[in-house]
């Protein structure tokens, strides 16, 4: 089980936010999501946004904190990127 969160560096609404994705299966990520109470409505694609003040929150549950290329390369890797349509 790998879940990955990269920095919250992307402003929307008035706020920071972060991306959570996993590198093994959505059903993962999915389930993680479930437990920390984000609503679905969050899921983007291929990733979760979350907002700054969840972040600390995020790790201390065990979601690796990664670098937002790191997570997309990981996403790529694993043949989990799904890319915003042309």
């Amino acid at each position: 089980m790998t879940l990955l969160i990269d920095p919250p560096n992307v402003p929307g609404h008035g706020r920071m936010w972060s991306h959570l994705a996993s590198d093994t299966s959505y059903e993962e990520l999915h389930e993680f999501a479930r437990v920390l109470g984000i609503p679905e409505r969050g899921f983007d694609r291929d990733h979760y946004d979350v907002p700054s003040e969840w972040y600390d929150q995020v790790v201390a549950l065990g979601a690796q904190p990664v670098t937002s290329r790191e997570l997309v390369r990981r996403l790529i890797a694993a043949g989990l990127r799904r890319r915003k349509p042309r």
